[in-house]
């Protein structure tokens, strides 16, 4: 007589017994729970910034809200349906902060907005525009070198925030932070050169006393 096989673990029970040895402090467990879901999350990462770098960055911030926010989890709801919708809310905040930052500094470079404030131009000629890339070289050499630094390794040499931690031996948090700070600033330097460009004067008419 043929033994009955038993029957497979109900996926939610254990998930559900994951929850709550990690609520327990089962670092584990939690592991367990990131293995199970990783792909998913990094997939929606990377479908809103479309580099596998900065998908793997962001889909580390979104476990690390998870772990945090898991203590409010309703445990008669669905687990994954939860966790998808705090990824995707986080997601779409990641993205619109992103292109935020870029329009800022778009706008702020733009070589459009670096015209001498006066439309007068001399008949022999006009001023020439500051080229945007010395502008903004000058702009970065007045950083402080920390952020200077970290401004340069994320926009002008496009490394990710792990491998600027990495490099520089300093959290991720920190790291961004600086890398913020150091737009700020950079978009205030550009405002400073920019006031200071020459405006033009309209050129002196004919004539004078009979």
């Amino acid at each position: 007589m043929s033994s009955i096989a038993p029957e497979p673990p109900d996926p939610n029970a254990v998930l559900d017994a994951l929850i709550e040895r990690c609520l327990a402090g089962d670092q584990d467990a939690w592991a367990d729970i990131v293995r199970l879901h990783w792909r998913k999350v990094f997939n929606l990462a990377y479908k809103f910034v479309g580099r596998h770098d900065e998908a793997e960055d962001l889909t580390q911030d979104i476990f690390l809200r998870i772990f945090r926010a898991l203590h409010t989890f309703d445990r008669r709801a669905n687990f994954q349906t939860w966790l998808i919708s705090i990824s995707r809310n986080l997601c779409i905040d990641h993205y619109r902060s992103r292109r935020k930052e870029r329009e800022t500094m778009a706008r702020e470079v733009d070589a459009s907005t670096l015209t001498p404030r006066s439309r007068e131009r001399s008949p022999d000629g006009r001023l020439e525009e500051l080229d945007v890339r010395e502008l903004v070289r000058t702009a970065l050499a007045e950083l402080p070198p920390t952020l200077r630094e970290a401004v340069t390794l994320r926009d002008l040499q496009d490394f990710s925030y792990l491998e600027i931690a990495e490099r520089l031996k300093l959290p991720e948090g920190t790291v961004k932070s600086r890398i913020n700070r150091g737009r700020l600033e950079l978009a205030r330097q550009v405002r400073r050169l920019q006031a200071q460009q020459p405006v033009p004067r309209p050129a002196a008419t004919g004539g004078g006393m009979e």
